[in-house]
């Protein structure tokens, strides 16, 4: 069982910064792709992006490319989002998530997910 901490949210203007953190339980953490969504209200959990196992395989929505980083720590445990040119629209609370099969933009091939964490961009 992983258990996923993610922190970082918050209140923001638009065209700010934000990093997301993702803190795993698990001493195995390497062997997962890990994933962030986001659930803005009254809408579907969308994929964000994904990173492989080794970090060197990055994956993004369209709307996210250029402007969010995902990366992660293995020693540390830890996954990552930066995200940068901050957008209303990107409000949403946001989700990590572990996959021990492959990155992929469907919620469903993920395995573990976190609490989420509240990101707010005002315009």
């Amino acid at each position: 069982q992983v258990q996923l901490v993610e922190s970082g949210g918050g209140l923001v203007q638009a065209g700010t910064s934000l990093r997301l953190s993702c803190a795993a339980s698990e001493r195995t953490f390497s062997r997962y792709t890990m994933g962030w969504f986001r659930q803005a209200p009254g809408k579907e959990r969308e994929f964000v992006g994904a990173i492989s196992w080794s970090g060197t395989t990055t994956y993004y929505r369209d709307s996210t490319k250029g402007r969010f980083t995902i990366s992660r720590d293995n020693a540390e445990n830890t996954v990552y989002l930066q995200m940068n040119s901050l957008k209303p629209e990107d409000t949403a609370v946001y989700y990590c998530a572990a996959s021990s099969i492959r990155a992929s933009g469907s919620a469903a091939e993920y395995d573990y997910w976190g609490q989420g964490t509240q990101v707010t961009v005002s315009s």
